[in-house]
């Protein structure tokens, strides 16, 4: 396997990424000036180097003046700033969708990045997605009254939001937590990351 090959296979581990597009993004790389691919591979390593994992929601965040710092408390600026609403928690699949609805500033609650969908034939869930992790947050948050499943429509998100209802089915029943999914509003195969603020806006207002 050539040099070619090596990042065409490494490309292609990207989310929605064929072997055809790997294989441009290749091809554009070596049409690019040794300027540019310098700058580009500092860039990927310093990425590691400034941000740090939340250890309450997951989320990625770039660390603040103080990386030794932030990056030992590993509380990123949605889960530490008092101005969130404590009471409502939105689970998603990934932290790009978080980001879309933070941008949207349609929702001021919290979030929990599940790490993916369940498979619909799938053994070992639990390896898969963070439901453990999920279940203790719920049950160490005391403020929590709603929990809002927003997952892709799409039958894997559907799937999942089935999942995750019966996991933490009999946690939320013994401290009255409110479980909802997102409404009307998003159209079924729609990604999360992809919805405008209207969609989300609504999705939210109907959630049921």
């Amino acid at each position: 396997m050539d040099i070619i090959d090596k990042l065409t296979e490494i490309f292609k581990e990207f989310p929605g990424i064929g072997e055809r597009q790997a294989r441009r993004f290749v091809y554009f790389l070596m049409s690019r000036t040794p300027a540019y691919n310098e700058n580009l591979t500092g860039l990927v390593s310093e990425l590691k180097k400034e941000i740090a994992q939340c250890g309450e929601c997951f989320r990625f965040f770039i660390v603040g003046k103080n990386p030794t710092k932030d990056r030992a408390s590993k509380i990123c600026d949605i889960c530490s700033n008092i101005h969130t609403d404590s009471s409502i928690l939105m689970i998603v699949e990934k932290d790009s969708d978080l980001e879309s609805v933070k941008k949207s500033r349609v929702y001021n609650g919290k979030y929990f990045i599940l790490g993916g969908l369940v498979p619909i034939v799938e053994k070992n869930t639990k390896k898969r997605i963070r439901i453990e992790e999920l279940k203790g947050k719920i049950k160490n948050d005391k403020k929590l009254k709603e929990i809002i499943l927003a997952f892709s429509i799409s039958p894997q998100g559907d799937h999942t939001d089935s999942y995750v209802r019966e996991q933490i089915k009999d946690i939320v029943e013994k401290l009255k937590i409110k479980i909802s999914s997102l409404g009307k509003g998003l159209s079924t195969g729609t990604e999360l990351e992809y919805s405008d603020n209207d969609t989300l806006k609504n999705a939210l207002k109907n959630r049921q």
